[in-house]
């Protein structure tokens, strides 16, 4: 793995503070800042993905300490993500085309919640026979797009969660979390079976990220409110499409 500058470890802390405070790993944060500074070249996929468990990580301790994450409600998404998201990073796809598909994806996903009004504090009954019904085929689509773009997939999830009213922020953000660390450790394991990859110089980054996301998790999880958490989810959204669409141009 390559060396990477220093200078960058102030954005990577703040990427990791937003990106914490809602339930995400970040990947796509890091990702947009290694391609502004010109780095971007393969080697860089398998630090992003590092990093992103361990911003999540410490998002899902926090929310789970907190009481908002649920094993019932991971278990159906990640039963087909997991294996897929491994799948996903062995298909070629050409990067343009996905990229647009993507950018345009998130761009709408953060819309809709800018337009949403107040996300509820108690998320709607469902049945679990529907929740795995959906939740098993949604997984595995998911798992096998977050495997071809190099995160974790919670950038999906999460909008789906909260438009079909299955959760509330703060518990969109538990499960996100949850899944992004999973399959981000698929996508990893793909890396490792075809490269031996050196993780030395990524120690800087690995601190400035976990500083940023213990201190993002800690807000997202118990001082902001749900309306702030729609808000700033919008703007993860936001801010990954928009530099996925802007690389194109």
């Amino acid at each position: 793995m390559a060396e990477f500058p220093l200078y960058l470890l102030p954005f990577f802390f703040l990427i990791a503070v937003l990106y914490s405070s809602v339930g995400h790993g970040g990947a796509s944060g890091y990702l947009a800042v290694f391609a502004l500074f010109g780095i971007a070249n393969p080697s860089i996929a398998p630090l992003a993905l590092m990093l992103n468990i361990i911003v999540a990580s410490t998002s899902w301790v926090q929310y789970y300490r907190n009481g908002f994450f649920s094993w019932r409600l991971l278990f159906p998404f990640v039963t087909a993500s997991i294996p897929m998201a491994f799948l996903g990073g062995m298909i070629p796809i050409s990067q343009n085309l996905f990229s647009i598909l993507l950018g345009l994806s998130l761009l709408f996903a953060s819309a809709r919640l800018f337009f949403l009004g107040e996300i509820k504090s108690e998320a709607e009954n469902f049945s679990v026979q529907k929740l795995w019904m959906f939740g098993v085929p949604l997984g595995a689509i998911l798992g096998l797009l977050s495997g071809m773009v190099g995160i974790g997939g919670g950038v999906f999830l999460s909008p789906i969660l909260l438009f079909m009213k299955w959760t509330n922020a703060k518990q969109t953000a538990a499960i996100a979390s949850a899944f992004i660390v999973l399959n981000s450790f698929s996508g990893i394991t793909g890396h490792l079976t075809r490269a031996n990859v050196d993780f030395t110089s990524s120690l800087p980054f690995v601190g400035a990220v976990f500083a940023g996301g213990f201190l993002g998790s800690r807000f997202g999880a118990e001082k902001f409110r749900l309306k702030t958490l729609q808000y700033l989810l919008a703007i993860v959204l936001l801010s990954a499409g928009t530099k996925l669409v802007s690389k194109l141009f």
